[in-house]
């Protein structure tokens, strides 16, 4: 089985391609060969059991898709986006990005006629408020930023393109993914994850909202889960309605700094500093809370059981299990 990763320099995409080579199989079936591609060189992953390729380019671009369906990957992890709070702030960059690069990739697996799997990363943010109390499988998408429109548009592309048998795809809403690794990027969602990783590491983190601010987390380890389930999903169980909420976390942020001080202490938690930004509280305002994500619990998706444990994870994932 070949396997591609697109985005793969990305968080998620690093871990993704250092699990597939840890394990050296998927479905049930060994990885015969693992690309990595990216806008940015990613980095292969030591100890790797498989031939790993590394490719850059820019996914947009005419004839780029066709160059990396020209390997003809079984599985296709399509991970790479223009990150929300850039996507609204750069409105041509987040439509050739995060829409045109996936249309483009679709339309090349369409041309190679071999039906891969493909698994796209979409989000939360392609539903939009008005909310209930909990966002149940019924909820109609109406996203309220350019990302999240960027991100409903390619669901609904990823389901037609299956629906024809060009491909058998899967969209999968991930929950906002904390704690992040790495240095903060211009996701408007960073925050969440840099008011814990900051004060982890010893260093002062700015919070931008309220604390009654509520939020829907999954761990990166919760996230490389759903994405290798995904490819090992039997979709026939799946349906037409080739979109499905990720399970996660509904936590608001003062419950993220209690469980921040009741696995790190007092000192680190000291060490975030309240300072509020309305454009971040702006965006934040018009995004959903909890979700009823029963359709990926019955099909086996898992996440994570507090966020302690989400916390407990980046200590031992990242921090090789010591806080500074």
């Amino acid at each position: 089985m070949k396997v591609l990763i697109i985005g793969a320099a990305g968080m998620i995409g690093r871990k993704l391609s250092e699990r597939l080579t840890r394990d050296g199989g998927l479905a049930g079936k060994p990885v015969s060969g693992l690309a990595l591609y990216d806008v940015v060189p990613a980095a292969a992953p030591a100890g790797a059991r498989m031939p790993v390729t590394v490719a850059t380019g820019d996914l947009p671009a005419p004839g780029e898709a066709d160059k990396l369906m020209a390997g003809r990957p079984d599985v296709i992890f399509h991970l790479a986006a223009i990150v929300s709070g850039e996507a609204e702030q750069d409105f041509d960059k987040g439509y050739r990005i995060n829409l045109d690069g996936t249309r483009g990739l679709l339309e090349a697996a369409r041309r190679a006629g071999h039906k891969p799997r493909f698994v796209f990363a979409s989000s939360i943010a392609v539903f939009g408020a008005p909310f209930p109390e909990a966002i149940g499988d019924e909820f109609l998408t109406a996203p309220l930023t350019s990302y999240g429109t960027q991100k409903a548009i390619c669901e609904l592309l990823v389901s037609d393109y299956s629906r024809k048998g060009f491909l058998d795809g899967l969209s999968i809403r991930l929950p906002t993914i904390c704690i992040r690794p790495g240095a903060p990027n211009k996701a408007a969602s960073g925050f969440f994850s840099n008011i814990m990783r900051e004060p982890l590491a010893g260093k002062e983190a700015v919070l931008p909202v309220s604390e009654s601010v509520m939020h829907w987390h999954a761990s990166p380890r919760a996230a490389v889960g759903f994405m290798l389930h995904a490819a090992a999903l039997d979709l026939a169980r799946v349906g037409p309605r080739r979109a499905l909420t990720m399970p996660g976390l509904a936590v608001t942020v003062g419950e993220q700094i209690a469980a921040l001080r009741k696995v790190a202490g007092d000192k680190v938690a000291a060490r975030i500093r309240r300072e509020p930004d309305p454009f971040i509280e702006g965006i934040v305002a018009g995004w959903p809370r909890r979700f009823a994500a029963e359709r990926a619990l019955e099909l086996g998706f898992k996440a994570d059981s507090s966020f302690e444990e989400i916390i407990r994870i980046h200590i031992e994932d990242e921090l090789g299990g010591r806080i500074a």
